[in-house]
């Protein structure tokens, strides 16, 4: 017979169980950086977060006789100007935001007098307004759509050619009106 420390070793006998889990420990200290990964692939475009607004509606409250062979229009009340864009002083709308603009000028016709006005786009006539001497007076009115770089200008000015030029505006009511935004900025 043999004592129990002379016998053979046996085979290994099945996994047991897993046992409880321990106490979580430490936290270790942070690891040296990585290598650099590669660059990524371009993103889609961007809206850009700039909003572009331009906007003026102005009046004349006093009738206006042409004194002069050409004479600036000057309004006295501000309906709307968005950023000041358009010049009390000068009568003209100076354009910051570049892109595409509709204006509208609306007008009151003074009893047997002509009225002749230009649209001005800088020193060029991009638009008339006219209607001829009658007996009775009437709203005329005018609209176009310009294509405005930085600093151009539109303004309306009076042509007095031959017979006496002429707006009619009373004390109370609001006839003559120019008015002018923006469709569509330049860099959409």
């Amino acid at each position: 017979m043999t004592s129990p420390k002379q016998r053979e070793k046996g085979d290994f006998g099945d996994k047991g169980p897993p046992g409880v889990s321990g106490k979580e420990g430490e936290r270790g200290p942070q690891g040296h950086p990585g290598l650099k990964g590669q660059k990524g692939q371009v993103g889609p475009p961007g809206n850009s977060c700039k909003v572009h607004y331009s906007a003026f509606s102005v009046a004349r409250r006093k009738s206006l006789h042409s004194t002069e062979y050409f004479q600036t229009v000057i309004f006295d009340t501000e309906f709307v100007n968005l950023y000041e864009h358009f010049n009390m002083f000068s009568g003209a709308f100076v354009c910051y935001v570049p892109g595409i603009y509709f204006f509208n000028l609306n007008v009151h016709t003074w009893n047997l007098k002509e009225t002749y006005l230009h649209i001005m786009k800088n020193d060029q006539e991009t638009a008339i307004l006219y209607a001829q001497p009658s007996d009775r007076s009437i709203m005329q009115s005018q609209s176009l759509m310009l294509e405005l770089k930085e600093k151009d200008e539109v303004w309306v000015r009076m042509f007095k050619r031959e017979r006496e030029n002429a707006l009619y505006n009373d004390e109370t009511d609001v006839y003559i009106i120019f008015n002018g935004y923006l469709i569509r900025p330049a860099d959409e």
